[in-house]
């Protein structure tokens, strides 16, 4: 058993009340997914619970863990600095259960991550290998362990689709306890059973929770029945209200009516507009009791609400776009042959997903057609790559990696529209270091915005976005008049945004 007990979570750096009173109990066989809106404080929750030391350099916390007899595992969103020059090798060498692990499992257990049979033994950095890979090799490192809890942050972040759907099958066949964050409905949906909901209202300046015992799925659908329900009971409870304060009204103005008529000599009529003047406060005191009774209107987070793009950034129907005419692509250091004879040709507004294994080159050949797209007069090209510090300054603040000249009008506009991705003042003005991953993505949606760009080419776009989200980032994405070219692994974005999905294999790019 895992058990958090009263858990606050105070955000130093602006005195954000993150969590407030925190109780949540795991037993074995719980399958717990964490949701929320970017920012909320998914993975410092996730990081305190498996050692609060990992957030004593921003937060301040309080509150009781209990888990006696548990081993807990954790998998961050981004591989340590410490391992990323470590081999391979060296990096499972570090846990004595990699030396215990019986060869055959081991074996079996890399052929499933998509590894060759010698890859424990490499002598690869880390930080060289894909952000897949890199994901895949820490979860490895972690189900040679023996631990009974598993703490995930984003482990379905940049794997290959054959993987997401064995790492669903572990998750579903995990013995112990697995709290994890993603933002993958899709795997959401298959393997959650508990929902633990972190919410920001009112721009942040309150906290809420939700403990549901139930699938996502679920939950979503009674949240939403819930929130419906809510909305139409306050509207008819204030309905009633007006009809009622109006008859209110008027009898008390009847009864102020008549004390100002009332004659002195009238005795009788005096005691009689005295009861009634009585049965009027009576009836006020009641109707104030009533109101406090009354159905509030729901207040809920919200997913974001923006767009991206207007009729300036469409791309002609019949215009070619691009025409890679077959190509060889490697390894950045030029060693090792990725893919042979990748051609490619785009028309018109297409919303083109790429997929394909970990390490197959995706994202060289993304970062390729930027370099030659950029070369051309006739589009605009904005690129999201799946690194966000190879883009951005990540000493800037949100405001000024936004801001083309400085100018207090364009720095008004810009906080704008932060605040309608659900920015806080504060937020606008951190260190984008600062930031969460979503809060860095919704960055990258402004600068698509007012770049002026009608051709997107976008590593791993959705990747960072609370499900809440997800639908709101798939319809913003499907609107957008010019063309998108992307790399992801999101079964729902390819499904419902893309109108051609390839994969890329050693022998180019097929119709998958």
């Amino acid at each position: 058993m895992l058990q958090i007990l009263d858990l606050k979570i105070i955000h130093r750096k602006d005195l954000r009340t993150i969590l407030d009173h925190f109780s949540c109990t795991l037993n074995a066989g719980d399958k717990a997914v964490i949701i929320g809106e970017e920012g909320n404080g998914k993975s410092t929750l996730l990081k305190w619970i498996y050692d609060p030391k990992l957030v004593d350099s921003y937060a301040d916390t309080e509150g009781i863990r209990v888990c006696h007899g548990e081993i807990l595992a954790y998998l961050p969103q981004e591989l340590p600095m410490e391992d990323r020059e470590k081999t391979v090798y060296e990096f499972f060498s570090d846990s004595s259960d990699f030396l215990d692990v019986d060869h055959k499992e081991l074996v079996s257990l890399t052929v499933q991550f998509g590894f060759d049979q010698e890859f424990c033994s490499s002598d690869q950095r880390m930080g060289t290998l894909s952000w897949g890979e890199k994901v895949n090799a820490q979860m490895m490192s972690i189900l040679m362990r023996k631990q009974s809890v598993l703490l995930l942050d984003e482990p379905s972040n940049d794997i290959d689709i054959e993987t997401l759907e064995w790492l669903e099958k572990q998750i579903l066949d995990f013995k112990g306890i697995v709290l994890y964050i993603s933002h993958d409905e899709v795997l959401i949906e298959r393997t959650s059973n508990m929902v633990i909901h972190l919410e920001q209202l009112y721009r942040k300046r309150e906290s809420k929770y939700t403990v549901a015992k139930m699938s996502y799925t679920q939950y979503a659908a009674e949240r939403l029945g819930s929130l419906e329900r809510q909305e139409q009971q306050a509207k008819l409870d204030l309905r009633e209200k007006k009809i009622r304060d109006e008859k209110f009204r008027r009898i008390a103005q009847k009864v102020d009516q008549a004390q100002e008529n009332i004659s002195r000599g009238d005795p009788h009529g005096a005691r009689l507009l005295k009861k009634k003047m009585k049965a009027v406060k009576s009836l006020e005191k009641r109707f104030e009791r009533e109101d406090e009774g009354m159905e509030k209107m729901p207040y809920a987070e919200e997913a974001i609400n923006f767009r991206i793009g207007t009729e300036e950034n469409r791309i002609p129907n019949g215009k070619t776009v691009f025409e890679l005419k077959p190509k060889d692509l490697f390894t950045a250091d030029g060693t090792k042959l990725l893919s042979k004879g990748v051609s490619l040709v785009v028309r018109g507004p297409e919303k083109i997903g790429i997929t394909g294994s970990n390490g197959a080159g995706k994202t060289t050949l993304l970062k390729l057609l930027v370099n030659l797209l950029q070369e051309r007069e006739d589009i605009k090209i904005q690129y999201m790559p799946q690194n966000y510090s190879d883009l951005l300054d990540l000493d800037a603040t949100a405001v000024d990696s936004i801001c083309r000249s400085g100018d207090p009008e364009e720095r008004k506009k810009v906080k704008n529209w932060l605040a309608a991705l659900k920015f806080t003042a504060e937020e606008m003005e951190h260190p984008i270091r600062h930031l969460s991953g979503g809060q860095q993505a919704k960055i990258f949606l402004l600068r698509m915005n007012t770049s002026g760009a009608n051709v997107l080419i976008l590593d791993e776009p959705t990747r960072n976005f609370s499900p809440l989200s997800g639908p709101v980032i798939r319809r913003m994405l499907s609107d957008f008049p010019g063309t998108i070219i992307s790399v992801s692994h999101d079964r729902k974005y390819l499904s419902k945004v893309c109108t051609r999905v390839l994969k890329l294999t050693k022998n180019g790019l097929i119709s998958n």
